[in-house]
């Protein structure tokens, strides 16, 4: 008998007993995702009328398209087409200084901050709602000053990145 099969074996065996379809009953393989939706509208999310940067809407539902379409099994589409619609506010935006050069004055550290309104909802069943969100919020860090001069608008990429990348986790299933 070859015994260089028995540890391989055994711990196979363990992984798969560890193992469940359902989440609250120990470690899944399943998907965290929705297997009753395949696709999702995203239309562009609307500015509050005290934000007055200039397409950064754009750019914020830019990034959760590209977030679902590589991190979850939905697809994209128009909204005729869709089963699922994930509209939002951008709230506001904001910078805020961390740290000052002490020198100039200057600031030496810059924070973004930026906070979202969302709802995914049901087309299929009117008022079915799967998630809603008020006052999400998130932060990234930019250093204005030489040698990295960095402006608000690639400072803001990551804040947006990171809002994209935390409204598309939101399009998880609870535990």
């Amino acid at each position: 008998m070859n015994r260089t099969w028995i540890l391989p074996g055994i711990l196979a065996a363990a992984l798969a007993a560890g193992c469940n379809a359902d989440p609250t009953q120990g470690y899944t393989t399943a998907s965290q995702f929705r297997t009753d939706v395949q696709t999702v509208a995203v239309p562009i999310f609307r500015r509050e009328a005290g934000e007055f940067r200039r397409n950064i809407e754009i750019r914020l539902t830019e990034a959760i398209i590209k977030h679902i379409e590589a991190q979850t099994p939905y697809k994209v589409v128009d909204r005729s087409r869709a089963d699922t619609l994930l509209e939002g506010t951008l709230r506001w935006a904001r910078i805020r200084p961390l740290s000052f050069d002490p020198r100039t004055g200057m600031a030496r550290e810059v924070q973004v901050r930026l906070c979202v309104d969302f709802i995914w909802k049901d087309l299929r069943e009117p008022g079915k709602v799967f998630a809603e969100r008020k006052n999400f919020r998130v932060a990234a860090d930019y250093i204005p000053q030489c040698p990295f001069s960095e402006d608000f608008f690639l400072g803001s990429e990551d804040a947006i990145n990171k809002l994209g990348q935390r409204i598309v986790e939101q399009l998880a299933q609870p535990w």
